[in-house]
């Protein structure tokens, strides 16, 4: 049956909406550093910053005697999954692939949330969802046709799309983690400390992943002041530190599955950011997109499930 979790409000939309923003603006970033920095030191890099940020407010969560060390395994998870791996694949995948491509397959992500919802935490699927998914997935097709359908025919598909398929499908198995946190303490951190958990654990996963790029002699730092800089920085506190907050909440609202669909909006403000870029403004096309996925969205969300109260319904707004 639907979850209890799974009710959008205009706190939890907002959440996940900023969150997309800065993830679109993400891909056109992690585009650009081809050719000065490479995939593992960026993802090592970033999140360095965002630890830096978040360290004189939630640095006690990670002393010998934090509730954390007894939660281990699972952080260690959470920080492989959304941490360590799902933006040092994406960062790989730029390497052949497109902004454009890349957030295309994101907006596969409400097919695996509702998938991995259903095999792995018995969050049976709602034809709502179902339906709400097709007409996103729609509206995500007009952006990438730029409202001529017979475009979606020349799109070419390279290995980078294969690579981004795995890390949306790890990215779903993240969210869901993050719903159901089980025994784990988290609903009383503040959402530094729990922030903070995920990203120290992180760094040693992408510690772990810059090393083998670099004994591989696939390193590359090539930084100017002018520019680089300041985007590296974006990264670390846009869609680092932002955007993983702004998810997180939103999550613990609205439940995975219907945060899953917001995903689709990424490549639309992906594609209004590469034609900022370019001095192009924005078409019609792109806000019958906008009215699609924002359709799918609302579509998905219309549950009627009793508020059962209990302390395990619903997350804390902390994350």
């Amino acid at each position: 049956m639907p979850s209890s979790r799974q009710r959008l409000t205009l706190t939890a939309a907002a959440y996940l909406v900023l969150a997309t923003i800065l993830w679109g603006g993400n891909a056109i970033a992690g585009r650009w550093f081809v050719g000065h920095l490479s995939p593992a030191m960026l993802n090592l890099f970033r999140w360095m910053i965002a630890a830096l940020v978040l360290m004189p407010f939630g640095w006690k969560i990670l002393l010998p005697q934090s509730e954390l060390w007894q939660h281990k395994k699972r952080f260690f998870i959470l920080s492989l999954l959304g941490v360590g791996c799902y933006n040092a694949f994406l960062y790989i995948a730029l390497e052949t692939s497109s902004p454009i491509n890349v957030t295309l397959i994101g907006a596969s992500m409400p097919i695996w949330m509702l998938m991995i919802g259903t095999i792995f935490y018995q969050d049976r699927a709602h034809p709502w969802q179902m339906l709400g998914a097709v007409i996103s997935i729609i509206g995500v097709t007009v952006v990438l046709s730029r409202g001529n359908l017979d475009g979606i025919l020349t799109l070419e598909f390279v290995p980078g799309d294969l690579l981004m398929v795995f890390a949306t499908l790890l990215w779903a198995f993240y969210s869901w983690m993050l719903s159901r946190p089980g025994k784990s303490p988290e609903r009383q951190w503040p959402w530094t400390q729990f922030l903070l958990a995920q990203i120290g654990l992180g760094l040693i996963w992408s510690l772990l992943f810059a090393g083998i790029e670099f004994s591989l002699g696939l390193s590359q730092i090539d930084l100017s002041p002018s520019l680089s800089w300041p985007l590296l920085i974006f990264c670390g506190l846009g869609p680092a530190l932002i955007s993983y907050r702004c998810w997180g909440a939103g999550v613990a609202i609205a439940g995975p599955n219907i945060a899953g669909f917001f995903g689709n909006l990424i490549p639309l403000f992906t594609a209004l950011f590469a034609a900022a870029l370019l001095g192009d403004m924005p078409h019609l096309f792109h806000a019958a997109a906008f009215g699609l996925i924002v359709a799918g969205i609302v579509i998905s969300s219309q549950l009627k499930v009793p508020n059962k109260k209990g302390p395990n319904n619903s997350l804390s707004d902390t994350k």
